[in-house]
């Protein structure tokens, strides 16, 4: 079983701005703590959700390839182990209600 190792690229200006890598493939993953920045998603980009204990999480994809796309979530659960919130639930979309249309 293939396993990914994940590596997490700090911001020194901007402690909401992380960038989750595979060190073994070109995957890289954008997180934004949606209660601080004004986060516009790309359309031709993966964006999934989170809600780290109140704060708002967006996770876009940078450069997204299609042989990538099946590790996001395993990233994106790395990333929760990472911060220490391992039952974090992914979201499918963003659970601000103004982006929200039902």
């Amino acid at each position: 079983m293939n396993h990914n190792v994940f590596l997490l690229v700090k911001d020194p200006n901007d402690a909401c701005r992380d960038i989750i890598r595979s060190r073994d493939t070109d995957l890289k993953i954008m997180v934004y703590c949606l209660n601080e920045v004004d986060f516009k998603p790309h359309p031709e980009e993966i964006q999934l959700y989170a809600d780290d204990r109140g704060n708002l999480l967006a996770f876009e994809t940078i450069n997204i390839s299609a042989e990538d796309a099946l590790d996001i979530a395993s990233a994106i659960q790395w990333y929760a182990r990472y911060i220490g919130y391992p039952e974090m639930e992914i979201l499918p979309e963003d659970p601000r209600s103004e982006y929200n249309f039902d």
